[in-house]
């Protein structure tokens, strides 16, 4: 089982867009797949038409209370795709999280009982850097960064790499980059194209190649309680999460290569 963390401190870049729809094309692709919602506003839930009365048990539950997470996982009507779903009660898990010794690593032990269930762990993050966000990394043997194409996004990006070595010296030091994907693109915006330019520059090939666009139909789809592949998989947002799908695939372990 392949974990990786879809995390960024700053708020609305697209994670949860990005997991919804990358887990969507990875299943689609053949891979057992679980998303966890680790956000409380519980968006990934939603979007993929988890209503409230199906979230008996939560992350929440597995991160406090110890539940098992193939106990707690929710099948999505997408094929392969299964849901860890939040609830509100999330929003106090930073603090009950302090009461516990071995805080930092409450989901890696989880993931550990249940690492045989999927191939691919997708963990949506909250836009902070808490004990959520820290438990995902410690998870997680790669991060995913959606980095919006906006004039603060280099130095968003600096605080979360400091974080991650951070994380590395402290708890995880396998941590890896798996890749940075921008994520908002408008080709009609010169800031856009600088911002490209700049952190493909820093970080070379780290980013990936895709880009995802400003695109309606992303933004509609989880309103439908839809992934916008299933929503209009002809949209420009939706052709593009494919393409990124596919080159996050070649970034893999040998091993989830074969399997795909």
């Amino acid at each position: 089982m392949f974990c990786i963390a879809i995390a960024n401190q700053k708020g609305g870049v697209g994670k949860t867009t990005s997991a919804i729809n990358l887990g969507t094309a990875l299943a689609a692709s053949g891979h057992r797949v679980l998303l966890v919602d680790l956000d409380p506003q519980g968006n990934a839930s939603t979007g993929l038409g988890i209503n409230q009365a199906q979230r008996n048990r939560s992350s929440y539950d597995v991160l406090i209370d110890a539940d098992g997470v193939a106990d707690a996982a929710v099948a999505t009507d997408i094929p392969l795709l299964d849901v860890l779903p939040a609830t509100v009660d999330l929003s106090g898990a930073e603090i009950e999280l302090v009461e516990f010794e071995q805080r930092t690593h409450r989901l890696r032990r989880a993931f550990e009982i249940a690492k045989r269930s999927w191939d691919i762990v997708l963990i949506d993050c909250p836009p902070s850097l808490g004990l959520l966000t820290i438990n995902a990394m410690v998870a997680a043997d790669a991060l995913f960064v959606p980095l919006q194409c906006e004039f603060f996004a280099l130095e968003g990006l600096s605080q979360l790499l400091n974080t991650i070595e951070r994380i590395r010296s402290r708890f995880n030091p396998s941590l890896a980059i798996l890749g940075v994907a921008l994520t908002m693109y408008d080709r009609r915006n010169r800031l856009t194209e600088q911002v490209s330019s700049d952190v493909r520059a820093v970080l070379g090939n780290v980013v990936f190649d895709t880009v995802i666009p400003r695109n309606v139909r992303l933004s509609e789809a989880p309103s439908h309680g839809l992934p916008a592949l299933i929503y209009d998989h002809k949209c420009s947002g939706s052709e593009a999460y494919i393409a990124l799908a596919r080159e996050l695939i070649r970034r893999l372990p040998k091993m989830e290569n074969e399997a795909a």
